[in-house]
């Protein structure tokens, strides 16, 4: 079949640019340095770029050793808490219980 072919098809074009060179770490340092000169002034985008680059939307994402310390201290608490809980119900069901059954069965008679 390939030989009774009376056109030849054309390939397709490939895109294929590569860039001589890229600094990553550059552009990063670039971007930054924008950002603090932007931050600098006293105007209104300067306040403004202040308070949207602050942490307030970044939150605890800066240091996540810190954020999992404060997630097990917290979760430590909470399991605490639970047996503390737990242990204060046995106390009163075992000691207080009885007491309370037999003065419903005085009543009841």
């Amino acid at each position: 079949m390939a030989l009774l072919r009376l056109f030849k098809l054309p390939k397709n074009q490939r895109y294929e640019y590569k860039p001589r060179y890229w600094d990553p770490n550059k552009e990063e340092l670039q971007k930054r340095l924008k950002e603090v000169e932007e931050r600098k002034g006293n105007s209104v985008d300067a306040v403004r770029a202040r308070l949207s680059s602050s942490g307030f939307r970044h939150g605890f994402s800066a240091d996540n050793r810190l954020r999992q310390r404060q997630v097990l201290r917290s979760n430590l608490i909470l399991v605490g808490i639970v047996v503390l809980l737990i242990l204060l119900a046995y106390v009163f069901l075992a000691y207080y219980l009885p007491r309370i059954v037999e003065s419903l069965e005085s009543v009841a008679q």
